[in-house]
């Protein structure tokens, strides 16, 4: 049970990183730092946010708490220093890249360990879920600035408005009854 929830949870991630990617890749480069409001974010701070929180809470996150003295979250919600795509899609790598490795170093007898995040003592699997929710929720928030930032060239991301039932006729078919 424990080795399958550590892929299912990987893979959980990766659908995720996968979903926000295909969506900002349909943004146009302007999109990616347009906020709809004054108040509100756009994909390249929500971005930024992801990967120093993922930097933050991957490092060590066996052994140190998942909120680091060199993590400025509040710096994280401010426009990018960088301008380019490019150099906004390396910092996500990198924040990403930090989670998928020290996900990788984490053994099922580590599911019952305890680690903190701002102090806070989590087992292991809670702070796993708790970064999953938190990635999902972003990743969300992405996929709507995009498909706003994109609205006359937006391919869906998921089952097509309409389709749903030839969707589930082809899993059936796919998967049996």
């Amino acid at each position: 049970m424990s080795d399958d929830y550590l892929s299912d949870v990987a893979q959980r991630f990766r659908d995720l990183k996968s979903l926000a990617e295909r969506a900002i890749a349909q943004a146009p480069d302007e999109g990616l730092f347009s906020a709809l409001d004054p108040a509100s974010n756009n994909i390249a701070v929500l971005m930024q946010h992801l990967a120093g929180n993922m930097r933050s809470r991957g490092k060590d996150f066996l052994t140190t708490d998942g909120e680091k003295p060199d993590r400025h979250r509040d710096q994280e919600f401010e426009a990018p220093k960088a301008t380019s795509r490019a150099a906004i899609v390396a910092d996500w790598e990198s924040g990403w890249g930090m989670l998928f490795d020290e996900l990788g170093r984490v053994r099922p007898e580590d599911l019952s360990r305890m680690v903190k995040v701002r102090h806070e003592p989590l087992s292991v699997v809670s702070a796993i879920n708790r970064q999953l929710s938190h990635a999902a929720m972003h990743v969300g928030q992405i996929v709507m600035l995009a498909r706003h930032a994109a609205p006359e060239n937006w391919k869906s991301l998921s089952i097509p408005r309409g389709e749903s039932e030839k969707f589930n006729e082809k899993m059936k078919e796919r998967f049996g009854r």
